[in-house]
């Protein structure tokens, strides 16, 4: 029996993978490296923030301070999220809404920071949905290690097989089939390559399917 259901954030809750490719973009351009969508899609979805600031580094042979980095990211976040704001994904507001009525716990297991999360969520006044937020500094190891999944399950007290992860990155997939938490899959900028859609329960289109498989179970 499914009791707990966990989210992710980015680009499963919010619409933010475009504004944190622009963020990436314009830190490796100023070092004069081309980056283009198809960069940010295979190596950055899902992957905490310090992980893919270590992993720019070592890729293009840069020599930056990192916690720099990290705190000129979140500046570059805030204004383009200012001037483009950052929308709710299709379904989101419906699906939580109905897990809440119909008696399920609801999780967040983000790789972003807790304050970041806490404020985006707050901002569309859908916080209050939430049992447990669990953020990439509650764990030691980020996705796709399944730290944040089994986590999330001890917090509120229920077995790996009694929830369900909903992710939209291969990270993620890889995170909650590790934790071995049925994981379903609603793909944002990437479809998930098949040996991920095999880890997966189902690749949905949107968060509204996920109310039809819980009133079918």
């Amino acid at each position: 029996m499914i009791k707990v259901v966990i989210f992710d954030m980015d680009g499963l809750l919010i619409d933010s993978e475009v504004i944190s490719y622009r963020c990436y973009k314009e830190l490796i351009e100023s070092y004069g490296y081309s980056f283009m969508m198809e960069d940010y899609i295979q190596d950055y979805p899902g992957k905490q923030l310090n992980v893919s600031l270590q992993f720019i580094k070592e890729h293009y042979h840069l020599d930056y301070d990192i916690r720099e980095k990290f705190q000129l990211f979140h500046h570059l976040e805030q204004k383009y999220m200012k001037e483009d704001g950052v929308q709710l994904k299709k379904g989101t507001q419906e699906l939580l809404k109905y897990l809440q009525e119909h008696g399920y716990s609801i999780a967040l297991a983000t790789s972003s920071l807790s304050s970041r999360a806490h404020s985006i969520l707050d901002e569309h006044d859908i916080l209050h949905y939430f049992d447990e937020i669990i953020c990439g500094s509650d764990v030691q190891r980020g996705k796709p290690y399944p730290d944040i999944f089994l986590k999330a399950c001890e917090r509120l007290n229920v077995l790996p097989s009694e929830a369900i992860v909903l992710e939209d990155s291969e990270a993620g997939i890889q995170a909650a089939y590790d934790a071995k938490v049925p994981v379903y899959c609603i793909p944002d900028l990437k479809q998930p390559g098949e040996d991920y859609v095999q880890k997966t329960q189902g690749v949905l289109t949107s968060l509204l399917d996920v109310i039809t498989i819980l009133e079918n179970m």
